[in-house]
């Protein structure tokens, strides 16, 4: 018998939801973020008015209890130690080297939950394409190439994006710098940072809206991806108002810079407190 027929939907090369009708007769739905957070597939029986979820094995589900938690509150306190960092900036309770130190160990926690958002990309369960409707769960893998899946590329371009803000924290502490050097040390990571985010959280809708503009009121993943995308945008504001002009040596608009990197922050913590809800 050949496989059941399937209507796949996405962006591009990529599929963010399958519908398909499994041998047994009924209708089952995979969606990516759905199955990766949550480890279930909608599955409707024949002549059934509501569906069901049909869910991934317990240890699936352990495992992704435990990433969901770990990334989300690593993103919980990354973001108020950079929330704090702008705070203190802006009303000048602290030194240079203050500011710079919250916010690398703010950056030490964006790392952590980059990364351990990538692990759930990993190792979350697979479906089975065609079948009756179930998730398999493979053996544990710290990394993997996946190009073609949109969460993989998202939460790696965002993994890259933590590690390249890690670059210009680190850089936040040397002294003595020109402004050419501050722009080129400093500022041009932070940009790259930014873009980085903001790719990633492009990606995310991508997967959440499958290819299409979409606002889900009712979707808790929707609301995390839009939120956190705020954020982005809004450190990219910070960044370029604190861009330093060559002929003042000043930011554009310190200011700016400060309240735009807190209030981004807070999306992140908030982001993360949502994430927490997300689980399994």
């Amino acid at each position: 018998m050949g496989q059941p027929e399937q209507r796949a939907e996405g962006a591009g090369p990529f599929t963010t939801r399958l519908t398909w009708h499994p041998p047994g007769g009924g209708t089952a739905v995979w969606e990516s973020r759905l199955a990766r957070r949550r480890g279930v597939i909608a599955v409707r029986s024949p002549g059934a008015a509501t569906g069901r979820h049909a869910r991934a094995d317990e240890v699936a589900l352990r495992r992704l209890r435990r990433l969901n938690t770990t990334a989300a509150t690593a993103f919980i306190i990354g973001g108020a130690l950079f929330a704090a960092g702008a705070g203190v900036a802006q009303f000048g309770s602290g030194d240079a080297t203050t500011c710079a130190s919250i916010y690398f160990a703010g950056g030490l926690f964006f790392n952590t939950g980059g990364y351990v958002s990538l692990l759930q990309v990993i190792n979350a369960p697979r479906h089975v394409p065609g079948g009756e409707g179930r998730l398999v769960t493979h053996p544990w893998r710290w990394w993997s190439y996946e190009p073609s899946r949109v969460d993989w590329l998202s939460a790696v371009v965002l993994f890259a994006g933590t590690l390249v803000f890690a670059v210009d924290l680190l850089d936040s502490f040397l002294q003595g710098l020109s402004v050419q050097q501050i722009n080129r040390l400093i500022w041009a990571p932070d940009v790259i940072g930014c873009v980085l985010f903001l790719i990633s959280g492009h990606l995310a809708f991508v997967e959440v809206c499958h290819g299409r503009f979409c606002i889900h009121r009712r979707s808790l993943g929707w609301w995390i991806v839009a939120v956190n995308q705020l954020g982005s945008v809004l450190f990219m504001v910070s960044a370029i108002a604190a861009f330093t002009r060559p002929t003042t040596g000043s930011q554009i608009n310190a200011d700016i810079a400060n309240w735009a990197t807190l209030l981004g922050a807070a999306c992140f913590s908030a982001a993360g407190v949502l994430q927490l809800y997300e689980r399994p």
